[in-house]
């Protein structure tokens, strides 16, 4: 787009021509391109037209993303701003400095580890797997920063039977209903702790050596517990060579097992992991 003469081509067209419009066919086989295309991680069948008909749901774990999302208190700042304007130039862009670790994103070995694998390394069959759904969600409001334990994992197997191998291991702790607030997110006490829920670092461990997992995932900040100043579960996790995605939503939405997540994390160079769309099929 910065080729010379491109702003003013762009400008001199949608003057002429105005505003887009589409026709009854294109959007018909937009439609069919878009079916396809969200068909594609779940199961599908196609009549005899070549049309997609999908047989499950998808469910968005992404929170929006933007700049001011919560994130620890002193995590480097994220920023955006308006580059160009369909007014002013014919097209319309954002610049965006962003911190790699904000709003629903992963942590990738590289993360903690000095020769752990980052983003690009990781392979498309690890961003496709089965997502089992942890719910400690009853023992937050009483107790905010509690973690998941060896023995909730037991009590969920007994309940919703084993956790597959290569899984992605989430829990729903209810938190991200205070994703609007700062304040709520953070939930800082009057020691200047962040309270909020997480993994235990025994339940990582029993995750990883008994039930060889993929990954884990969170609907807060952060892997470990609010309070945490060692950031175990991190460690455990990444030192596996696992991932962790944090700020997770809409996990109440799966059943406890049998559902697909896919991570759409982009290949940042050397990235130590970085925003990713987070989708399940059901």
């Amino acid at each position: 787009m910065c080729v010379p003469g491109t702003l003013e081509t762009v400008r001199e067209r949608s003057e002429r021509e105005g505003p887009p419009r589409v026709s009854r066919r294109v959007a018909l086989g937009a439609g069919a391109g878009a079916m396809t295309a969200a068909a594609l991680p779940a199961a599908a069948s196609a009549d005899g037209r070549g049309r997609f008909r999908r047989r499950e749901k998808l469910v968005d774990l992404s929170h929006v993303f933007r700049h001011d999302f919560p994130t620890f208190p002193r995590a480097p700042a994220s920023s955006v701003s308006t580059a160009v304007t369909i007014e002013n130039q014919g097209f319309y862009g954002q610049v965006w400095t962003i911190w790699e670790h904000i709003c629903t994103h992963m942590d990738v070995p590289a993360h903690f580890v000095a020769d752990g694998r980052s983003s690009p390394e990781l392979s498309l069959d690890e961003l496709v797997a089965p997502v089992v759904v942890v719910d400690i969600s009853e023992r937050v409001a009483g107790h905010p920063d509690t973690v998941v334990t060896p023995d909730d994992l037991a009590r969920f197997e007994r309940r919703h039977g084993r956790i597959p191998r290569d899984a992605v291991v989430a829990m729903y702790s209810g938190w991200e209903t205070r994703a609007d607030s700062v304040a709520a997110y953070q939930n800082m006490d009057s020691g200047g702790s962040m309270r909020f829920p997480g993994f235990g670092n025994d339940a990582a461990e029993w995750l990883i050596e008994r039930r060889r997992i993929r990954g884990i995932g969170v609907d807060t900040m952060s892997l470990d517990h609010g309070s945490s100043t060692t950031f175990d579960v991190h460690l455990t996790v990444l030192r596996a060579d696992c991932y962790g995605v944090e700020n997770l939503r809409n996990l109440k939405q799966l059943p406890p097992r049998g559902a697909t997540i896919l991570l759409g994390l982009i290949p940042w160079n050397e990235g130590s992991g970085g925003p990713c769309r987070a989708f399940a099929s059901v």
